[in-house]
């Protein structure tokens, strides 16, 4: 990706302003204050961080990856924050310790930061979205019992089910988060109506193998390494990668309060630049991803074996019936910054669903809410610290499984759109 003109203005201005100066410039960029002005900008303060020791919870899953690096690396310090990484047992513990300010941020699913906001998963309270994670890296699971069957993607599940009469359970890992999403879209653009025809349930992410041994489901979407682990215990097989639902979608999060925002903005600078630095490390050749899984498999991260990380992070899959295929579209946490800019239209696409599948009643303001959650403006001045590229435009246009464009630009039409819906 090519720099914005934000970006290749301040690298232009480093020869002459201090680094505070250049994060002042950076700030006011957007709303088109000329260069020469740019170094008043935080005349009367710092670029500090408020808070220097900063709680970030995570759940155990590959894609914390940048998070942990950013602290086991060092590349917090270069920033004067200490990333503090805090193991959580479920998306909904992340959600109560955020809103309560437990956590200072946490590695967070997309629509959970949207639900939050938007009251539709708990308690309501606005909320911020500092940069993505990741993306790709994701699967839906289905068990063994049901690929025996035949049940082994979504036109063979769709047959099974017709044929065999029963109630299908399937597991996702919060009502309004991305795994949710991801199962509901995939299974009605197999035909499957995911509201009538089928019983979803939320399952903690490091519990979906062990309830799937016991029969609690007949399927899962869940972020790695536990598609990959239901594999090597022989309960699972690969139906479809959350890749190929939508190529290069967002993932996780580096989510938080608005509050927080707003009372320590030099700390969220400096912790989302240090992430955006892990990310570039882990994502710069094999040797980086090779230890990267060798630190995140232990018992105080994931807690698994670094063969079920290892292969997938490098595009190496296999879909438990005897396919291997190499994936080019595999989990990355950088690609010279496309992964990590917050999308007004990502942030979008979530409402959109959260409104198809009934989470929300009416259409909400969907570029308006986007607007207040995703940070664009701060994570511009992280990036110009980091030497980031960023994308020109703050929307983006894919089209997913079922051949359906998304572009940000008609959110109302696209969400009533769908045959299959609540």
């Amino acid at each position: 990706m090519t720099a914005s003109p934000l970006v290749s203005q301040d690298a232009l201005l480093k020869a002459r302003l201090g680094r505070r100066t250049v994060i002042q410039a950076a700030a006011v960029a957007s709303a088109g204050v000329l260069p020469a002005l740019r170094s008043l900008v935080y005349a009367q303060g710092s670029d500090k961080p408020e808070k220097e020791e900063v709680k970030i919870g995570f759940i155990p899953l590959t894609d914390c990856a940048s998070v942990v690096m950013a602290s086991v690396m060092g590349f917090d310090k270069k920033y004067g924050v200490k990333i503090v990484p805090t193991k959580e047992a479920s998306w909904a513990g992340v959600r109560d310790k955020l809103v309560s300010g437990e956590l200072d941020m946490a590695h967070v699913l997309y629509g959970l930061i949207y639900g939050v906001h938007m009251g539709t998963s708990g308690p309501k309270k606005d909320m911020a979205v500092l940069m993505n994670l990741n993306y790709n890296g994701q699967a839906i699971t289905l068990s063994k019992a049901l690929a025996d069957k035949g049940a082994v993607d979504g036109p063979s599940l769709a047959k099974v089910m017709a044929a065999n009469k029963r109630e299908y359970t399937f597991a996702g890992t919060f009502p309004t988060g991305t795994h949710a999403m991801w199962i509901h879209y995939w299974l009605a653009a197999s035909g499957i109506d995911p509201v009538r025809g089928a019983k979803l349930i939320t399952v903690p992410p490091p519990q979906m193998v062990a309830n799937m041994r016991v029969g609690n489901m007949d399927g899962f979407c869940v972020g790695e390494p536990w598609n990959h682990r239901a594999i090597i215990d022989g309960i699972g097989v690969t139906a479809v990668t959350t890749q190929d639902i939508w190529r290069d979608h967002p993932e996780k999060t580096l989510g938080t309060t608005a509050e927080f925002v707003k009372k320590y903005p030099n700390t969220a600078r400096a912790v989302t630049a240090a992430i955006l630095e892990a990310g570039r490390w882990i994502d710069a050749g094999l040797a980086n991803k090779n230890k990267m899984a060798e630190v995140v498999a232990e018992k105080s991260y994931i807690n698994t074996s670094v063969d079920a990380i290892n292969q997938r992070i490098l595009g190496r899959y296999q879909n438990g019936l005897g396919k291997t295929w190499d994936d080019p579209n595999h989990m990355k946490f950088y690609n010279d910054g496309a992964v990590n800019f917050p999308y007004l239209s990502d942030g979008m696409w979530f409402l959109t669903q959260h409104k198809r599948w009934g989470l929300l009643k009416q259409h909400p303001d969907y570029l308006g809410i986007a607007k207040q959650i995703n940070q664009i403006d701060l994570y511009k001045q992280a990036a110009t610290l980091a030497k980031v590229s960023v994308p020109k435009d703050v929307m983006r246009s894919h089209k997913l499984i079922d051949g359906v464009v998304w572009d940000g630009k008609d959110p109302a039409k696209y969400a009533d759109s769908f045959k299959i819906k609540a």
